[in-house]
Formats: C-alpha cells, structure tokens, sequence
C-alpha cells in the first residue's frame, strides 16, 4: 500500500490548520455547560448537553476521517508512528492517573477517614459511629443498603473481559500474518464480549437500584461504587466504539500486517480497561 511506501521518507507529515480542534473545545464547552444546568435543574440544561454531546461526535468523526485519509494517501511514516505511539502511551498514562485518584479515594475513606472518626476523640461527636465498611454514617443519615458481591454478575464480567483480551491478542496475530478474514472474526468477538459486559453492568445497576437500595446517595461506599464502576464502564463503552471503527477500517481494507498502529493503539486501551476492571473487582467487590 501507499503507506508503505512512505514509511521510511525523510520529512515529517505536518498538517495544514484545522478547524476541528475549535470545534471540539467548543463542542465540549456546550456538553459541559449543558451537563451543569441540568445538575441544577435549567429546563435547557438536557437540550443543551445532548446538542454538545452530538456536535462532539460529528466533530470526531470528520477529525478522525481526516486523519485516516492522510495515512492511506500514505503521509505518514515511521517517525508519524512513532509519535502516535507516544502520544497514546501518555493518554493512557493519563487515564492511569485518572484511576488511581479513584482508587486512591476509596482507600483513603476506608483505611484513614472511618477509623478516624471512629475514635475515642470523635465519640462526643459520633457516639453512635462505628466506623466500618460498608460505612452506612451516622444514626439516620443514609438510607439502609446492602452491598454488592462477587457473585455472580462481576465474576462473569471478569470473564468476559480476560476472554475479550485473549480474543483480541488472537485478532491482533492474526493480522500481522496477514489474515484479514481470522482478524475481523476475532475482532468482532471482542466487540460482542465487551457488549455483553456492557449489558450485565447494566443489569447490575438495575438490581442495585430496585433490590439492594444500593444509590449514589448511599454515603461514601454508594458514591465511590458509581463512580469507579461507572467510569470503568464508560471507558468499556469507548474502547468497544474505538475496536469497530479499527474493525469497520479492516473490513474496508485498512493496515497492512506491518503498519497498523490504529490497531495496537485501540488494543492498548482495551487492554488497559482490563487491567482496571481486575483491580475494581478485587478492591470494590472481594474486601
């Protein structure tokens, strides 16, 4: 393909000026604005979030088909790869950090703040304070809850989601051996596992909600459940969207067996998402 042909060329693809990046702040500016008075109950505040939300995806679709059409004219070549490989390496890096804030939190309320509070010198003030996990506040404060198991819908989330990492590993092989037919079979596998991790997750909000009274608003153990389970599976959400546009480009034809960093690059995200949940399952789920 042409990409190979350019792979050892001595300049550095730089593009033109862009309307997109703009367009992107501006869109995340709505989304956000949006998103804020819909918190504070502004009848515009939903209209205004989905608007930004839409004009993001419309801006991403053209920002990356730009991208992608530059690297099949064959503009990019081993030193463009290795900057992507750069810039992906300290996103994810960044999503590391964003992770561990979380998990960072949850120990923090569990190892430091309950057993603090629950102290002899905060007795005047918490008398009734027991100070364990799943913490439930004082007296009257939260709403009666029971907690979240290992078993059975994480256990089979954790499945799925080390079955979708060996399905992609397979699919990744598969391609630098010059198999499209076995990559997009494997890829697609991998995409279906992740929507189906997708689909018990949502289940298991279900249940929590209606059966365990399990809520965001269930003190410091509810609030910190959400939000690390919810984000994890927003970024499951993402990498599956990320695996069928890398599936929709083989299907079309796209990388060749040496040149498809989209590929890898959506690989390492999945594989870092895998990582997370493994942590989320021992630390939210098991202690």
């Amino acid at each position: 393909m042409s990409s190979q042909q350019h792979a050892n060329a001595p300049y550095y693809f730089v593009p033109g000026p862009s309307k997109w990046p703009v367009l992107a702040g501006a869109s995340l500016l709505l989304t956000m604005a949006g998103a804020s008075a819909w918190v504070n109950g502004f009848a515009w505040g939903p209209y205004a979030n989905m608007a930004g939300i839409l004009a993001l995806i419309v801006v991403l679709y053209n920002w990356f088909g730009d991208a992608i059409a530059e690297s099949e004219s064959g503009l990019y070549n081993a030193r463009i790869d290795t900057s992507f490989r750069w810039s992906m390496s300290w996103f994810i890096f960044s999503e590391v950090m964003f992770f561990a804030a979380f998990f960072g939190a949850l120990f923090y309320a569990r190892s430091i703040t309950l057993p603090w509070l629950a102290d002899l010198d905060h007795k005047i003030l918490w008398p009734d304070f027991a100070g364990q996990w799943a913490s439930v506040g004082p007296a009257g404060t939260v709403e009666p809850f029971t907690t979240m198991g290992p078993f059975w819908i994480p256990t089979i989330n954790t499945a799925l989601l080390l079955t979708s990492g060996v399905t992609l590993t397979i699919s990744h092989h598969a391609l630098r051996a010059g198999h499209r037919t076995q990559t997009a079979i494997w890829l697609f596998a991998t995409i279906l596992l992740g929507a189906i991790f997708m689909g018990f997750q949502a289940y298991e909000y279900m249940h929590a909600y209606s059966d365990l009274n399990l809520k965001l608003t269930s003190g410091i153990y509810g609030s910190t459940f959400y939000m690390l389970t919810g984000f994890h599976g927003f970024h499951v959400t993402m990498g599956a969207i990320m695996l069928s546009v890398v599936l929709y480009r083989v299907l079309k034809g796209h990388f060749t067996p040496d040149h498809h960093f989209a590929f890898e690059g959506a690989a390492w995200y999945w594989h870092f998402v895998d990582v997370v949940w493994l942590g989320l399952y021992v630390v939210v789920y098991w202690l």
